[in-house]
């Protein structure tokens, strides 16, 4: 090979190698990047107000699919964690559809039965870490995923909860739930009550926010309802929920 051919070559090299370092380097930064929390709507902007107000311990949101309940609890809870605030992010929700909460037949350990509850939230926890770190964390529970039936007995310390689709919870299992918070500990409960398969009065979601309205001096617990006006998904949806009139 001539040296005009060598150079050619060793140039033609350097540039995919630094080609390669440039796509590394963005995609490593894409599961780096920062948290934000970015309102789209009024009540958005109200949710995240509670969100990052370390006064108000449980806040609930409630309203239809789409309207960022879960994304925008699930952002908090990534970026209190990056920050240092709390040391661990628990996941929670009624398993409904497992033979009430029986989990024992289903493949795999505690964390692979609840995978197809917990899918919408790790979606989100894809965005900011990639399989690697998911995995570490689980395995050293930085990341825990409880379901409600087996949360009785246990106390989080220095965590933040999302309690996700709590429309199917019984006020049981909910009251079960809001004590189990320790020192250093919030809660985000989150759900749709127009899509509960349980009814008012066995809908510990609906009976906690009736108990919170009539209650009036709560100072730690606080929510949001959020609307069909905040749904932030293409307006087929949007257009498919009117059609069903849920909004």
């Amino acid at each position: 090979m001539t040296s005009k051919r060598k150079s050619r070559a060793y140039h033609q090299v350097e540039a995919l190698e630094n080609n390669a370092v440039t796509l590394n380097t963005y995609y490593g930064n894409n599961k780096k990047r920062q948290v934000h929390l970015l309102p789209k709507t009024v009540n958005q902007e109200a949710y995240i107000n509670l969100l990052t107000d370390n006064t108000k311990i449980i806040v609930f949101a409630t309203g239809p699919a789409g309207t960022g309940k879960t994304m925008l609890a699930m952002l908090a809870g990534i970026k209190a964690l990056r920050e240092g605030v709390i040391r661990k992010l628990v996941l929670t929700r009624p398993a409904v559809g497992v033979d009430d909460e029986q989990h024992g037949f289903l493949p795999g350990d505690l964390n692979a039965k609840m995978e197809p509850w917990t899918r919408p939230l790790f979606d989100v926890l894809a965005e900011y870490y990639d399989r690697k770190e998911i995995a570490r964390m689980l395995d050293e529970q930085i990341i825990e995923i409880s379901p409600l039936a087996f949360m009785r007995g246990r106390t989080f310390k220095d965590s933040w909860i999302i309690a996700d689709e709590m429309q199917n919870a019984t006020p049981n299992q909910m009251k079960m739930l809001l004590t189990r918070l320790g020192e250093n500990s919030r809660m985000v409960v989150t759900g749709d009550t127009k899509q509960a398969d349980r009814k008012d009065p066995d809908n510990g979601l609906l009976d906690f926010t009736s108990l919170v309205d009539s209650y009036k001096h709560a100072r730690y617990v606080d929510g949001i309802e959020l609307t069909g006006k905040d749904i932030q998904r293409h307006p087929a949806v949007i257009e498919v929920l009117k059609i069903y009139r849920e909004i």
